[in-house]
């Protein structure tokens, strides 16, 4: 049992400690959760898409094993694989339309080879069908549309279309540019309100429903930050606008991705490549090329491209996108059989590694399953903390109406010393990030306008 000490009539009181001045940043934090608001508010539909789209998408990896299994995977496994040439030839036999595009003999002891025709009447432009060939047996297993460099069917390749671009084409993309473009800004919003949590926390009335609420958004936002930056500037990497702003930019830094010459090499270049169009076969033949591709240690999986035109080279190249990725590629003269041009993973420049990396990631190839299981529990994560923002909005209301948005006018206490290098920033980053900048300055001309609306019907109230 503790005793309070007494206290006598000669002790004198002490002041109360002086409160902390208010931090210089201070000011910010109106003006951050009025963008976090109205940017939750408006872009949240678009977020709540993407999310739901790319949780399809990450399962989408498993589901296409399911789905196409008699396809994708031989019968039995067979003592020896028949030459390519062999496996390629029973494919046009079976589906002699179209022309050869390229080759992806099989990758492992069960799995087919993919013969991809391109011009195949019926199918999509932008699409190959692929011809499934059993190696051990030369037997079609089965066709399907193919798209893309990472071998997706069709289950896959609508789910990625409806992620990106909700099956409208071209102008379907900007819905994923712009929620991509957003998606940061609201993170980094949610992080900075998340710092000063303690002081919003005190300043939030009502029943404890919108304290649990608002503290389940918090905590979650927090720990899912570094994930959305991560989407988000990933997603821009091939978005229409931004992407094309990122592409001149590596390449203003002799960062692009390097590709194989597909020139013949040699005097006798063209020679010998006698093949009628659409078949796969020119010069020494598919068994030597990916010989000569296997001694400069291009190993499985590796798709062969064969020549465009009697001037051009067979293009090898290595297609597993998974960690340790292999994306070696040669180019082999059709008349020769030689090696003319080579290109390492290992020598892309430091951003084409990172972006290739980053797409991987991001599309989930590149950890495999491990990859696709926390790509779903962000997108879960994204699609709780808007169900959580919308109903924080209700919970601040009154009755059945939605509460009030946060009042404007934060911007004007903002320091010019902070407020005018913020403007500078966001103007760049407007102008490399267009469905940033341009939304943003709508919503700041929006918010004037009906700001000054306002505040005339204010003045007119007062005179009457």
């Amino acid at each position: 049992m503790s005793i309070a000490p007494s206290t006598t009539k000669d002790e004198v009181p002490q002041p109360a400690a002086p409160a902390p001045a208010p931090s210089r940043w201070a000011p910010l934090r109106p003006l951050v959760l009025r963008l976090h608001f109205y940017a939750g508010v408006f872009v949240a539909p678009f977020l709540l898409v993407a999310a739901v789209t790319g949780f399809l998408y990450a399962g989408a990896f498993q589901a296409e094993k399911i789905a196409y299994r008699d396809e994708m995977t031989v019968a039995a496994v067979g003592d020896r694989k028949l030459p390519v040439s062999e496996q390629v030839d029973a494919a046009r036999k079976a589906h002699p339309e179209g022309t050869v595009s390229a080759i992806r003999p099989s990758p492992a002891a069960d799995a087919t080879t993919r013969v991809l025709l391109s011009g195949v009447k019926g199918v999509d432009p932008n699409h190959t069908l692929a011809v499934f060939v059993d190696p051990y047996t030369g037997k079609v297993r089965g066709t399907l549309e193919q798209y893309g460099s990472t071998g997706a069917l069709p289950l896959r390749t609508w789910i990625d279309e409806f992620h990106r671009d909700l099956h409208l084409g071209e102008n379907g993309r900007l819905y994923s540019e712009f929620a991509a473009s957003w998606l940061w800004v609201i993170a980094g919003g949610g992080i900075v309100l998340w710092f000063s949590r303690r002081r919003a926390l005190r300043k939030v009335r009502g029943t404890s429903g919108r304290r649990r609420t608002l503290g389940l958004h918090g905590s979650v936002g927090v720990w899912a930050a570094a994930g959305f930056f991560f989407l988000s500037a990933t997603g821009l990497t091939w978005s229409t606008y931004a992407g094309a702003n990122i592409d001149e930019l590596r390449t203003s830094l002799g960062q692009s991705t390097p590709s194989v010459s597909a020139a013949a090499g040699g005097d006798h270049a063209g020679h010998g490549a006698s093949a009628s169009a659409g078949d796969a076969e020119h010069g020494v033949g598919l068994d030597k090329v990916l010989a000569a591709a296997r001694a400069e240690g291009l190993g499985d999986p590796v798709e062969i491209v064969p020549p465009a035109d009697a001037s051009s080279a067979y293009v090898v190249r290595q297609v597993q996108r998974s960690w340790p990725e292999k994306q070696d590629s040669v180019a082999v003269d059709p008349t020769a059989g030689e090696v003319t041009d080579t290109v390492r993973f290992a020598d892309y420049p430091l951003l084409a590694k990172l972006t290739r990396w980053g797409i991987d990631l991001h599309t989930g190839v590149l950890f495999g399953l491990v990859n696709q299981l926390v790509l779903m529990l962000l997108a879960l994560s994204l699609v709780l903390l808007i169900v959580w923002g919308y109903r924080m909005w209700w919970q601040r209301g009154r009755g059945s109406a939605f509460g009030r948005p946060i009042p404007r006018g934060a911007w004007q206490q903002v320091p010019p010393q902070i407020l005018v290098p913020g403007v500078v920033l966001i103007a760049v980053l407007g102008y490399f990030v267009p469905l940033l900048g341009i939304p943003l300055a709508g919503f700041i001309a929006a918010d004037v306008i009906l700001g000054e609306i306002a505040h005339r019907r204010g003045r007119s109230g007062t005179t009457a």
